[in-house]
């Protein structure tokens, strides 16, 4: 019983049942209704064909009275064919025609529309006649009574009758055909989904729904779900990264910020060496800071949560502004800063986030960049933002050492620093952050040789 229930549970079983209702109702309705129209069609023609032969004989009566009513039905009676004719003295003995007997209650029903009786033609006959008949008065007492069989229609609704039985019969079995190979299948791809799930809860986020290919609204449903699962995954193992990098980044500063105070509370008790120590504590103190700050920033914008109302903005008129703000920088460092903006450059995003991602990117090229240049005398950075199509593309070019194009995608995670920049200040979060923007304003981000150098491109889409 419990099978069963989850059986009748399912939706399979609840669609089949449903489709079967329909279309048995559909079928009945439908064959029902052809059944009587052809029913009143043949009927009607009945009808006409007797009246037709009434008034034949109506004609004959007129043209040679009783007697050649008489003869004409003789005649008729011998003709082959499915038209009956009687004629009846009062008490009702045949005196002409083709059948044997009639009821003695049927002759007193002259004058009346035609009926349905059965009858038998012949004497030796044993099978079962309908015919239908209209009885009329005749003088000295006579009666004429003229019909035709319908066994014909008769044959015709036991045959309509027949089908629809059938009909119904065949709609079950093909529900039943239909249920057992839907349920079938619609529960084994649901027992996959639960063995899935269950693997998932078990702590392998690897598991991932079946996609078998055909398309359909599983397969759809299934893609959608993988694609979240990826996403969690990676999430989930971003967090223990983020976690194990944290741990790791931020113990040495720590370390450092404990043994400078325990060493100072070791020399001397002098104002001096207190102060300088107490110096270097908050400027360490404030990287730490800085480092907690950019992680809750990526933390809120991977989360569609930033600070900052989106709206239109103008990706030209942005760069301008932080390349002027970076310009200082740039000729502090011997660094060559050039623009290249078309104007204007309509978008729609955060403003704030915007100046903040292409702030990391200067930073880093004035960082990294190669000092020294042998045409220029000194590093060059480029920053060019121009419309490609629907796309906004914005690139910020260094001649520096560049990236391997190995560690090109390992560089925008969380913490990355190559060995060749851990002796630059840092904490490895600049190309997280703008990777974390450029995604949250629905772009892409690329990583791509300069010869020598670098260039990180930002695409985004771009408003009418």
């Amino acid at each position: 019983m419990t099978a069963l229930g989850k059986v009748v549970r399912t939706t399979a079983f609840k669609l089949s049942a449903m489709y079967f209702v329909v279309f048995s109702v559909f079928a009945v309705v439908f064959v029902g209704w052809i059944s009587r129209e052809t029913d009143a069609i043949l009927t009607q023609q009945v009808k006409d064909s007797i009246e037709a032969e009434i008034g034949i004989l109506a004609d004959e009566g007129l043209r040679n009275g009783l007697t050649g009513i008489v003869a004409a039905i003789e005649q008729r009676s011998r003709a082959p064919g499915a038209s009956l004719y009687v004629i009846t003295d009062s008490d009702g003995h045949v005196v002409a025609g083709n059948v044997t007997e009639v009821p003695p209650s049927l002759l007193k029903l002259s004058g009346l529309d035609p009926v349905t009786v059965p009858y038998k033609r012949l004497e030796a006959d044993t099978g079962r006649h309908v015919a239908m008949v209209q009885v009329l008065p005749l003088p000295n007492g006579l009666r004429m009574l003229v019909g035709r069989d319908i066994s014909e229609i008769e044959r015709i609704r036991s045959v309509v009758g027949r089908a629809m039985v059938l009909g119904l019969g065949l709609l079950i079995c093909l529900a039943l055909l239909s249920w057992f190979f839907v349920s079938r299948r619609v529960l084994k791809r649901i027992d996959s989904v639960s063995a899935t799930s269950r693997q998932i809860m078990a702590g392998d986020l690897s598991g991932r729904l079946e996609v078998t290919g055909t398309g359909d609204e599983f397969d759809r449903l299934a893609q959608s779900l993988n694609a979240m699962l990826d996403r969690i995954e990676h999430l989930l193992y971003g967090l223990k990264d983020v976690s194990d990098n944290i741990a790791h980044d931020l113990k040495t500063p720590l370390t450092r910020l404990r043994t400078r105070v325990e060493a100072t509370l070791a020399g001397p008790e002098r104002t001096e060496p207190y102060k300088a120590a107490l110096e270097a504590t908050i400027e360490e103190s404030d990287q730490l800071i800085r480092t907690f700050n950019a992680l809750l920033m990526i933390a809120r914008i991977e989360a569609g949560s930033p600070d900052g109302a989106m709206g239109p903005i103008d990706m030209a008129t942005i760069a301008a502004e932080v390349a002027e703000l970076y310009e200082p920088v740039a000729e502090e460092a011997e660094v060559f800063l050039a623009l290249s903006l078309e104007e204007p450059l309509p978008m729609t995003g955060s403003r704030e986030l915007i100046s903040q991602a292409l702030a990391n990117l200067l930073d880093n090229a004035i960082k990294y960049v190669k000092s020294g240049d042998e045409r220029e005398g000194h590093g060059t950075v480029g920053v060019t933002a121009r419309r490609e199509g629907d796309e906004i593309v914005v690139s910020v070019r260094d001649n520096g050492p560049g990236i391997p194009a190995e560690d090109r995608e390992r560089v925008l995670q969380r913490f990355v620093r190559l060995e060749k920049s851990r002796s630059q200040p840092g904490s490895g979060l600049g190309l997280s952050l703008v990777d974390a923007v450029t995604k949250l304003h629905h772009g892409a981000i690329s990583l791509s040789d300069a010869g020598p150098g670098l260039i990180v491109t930002l695409r985004f889409p771009a408003s009418d």
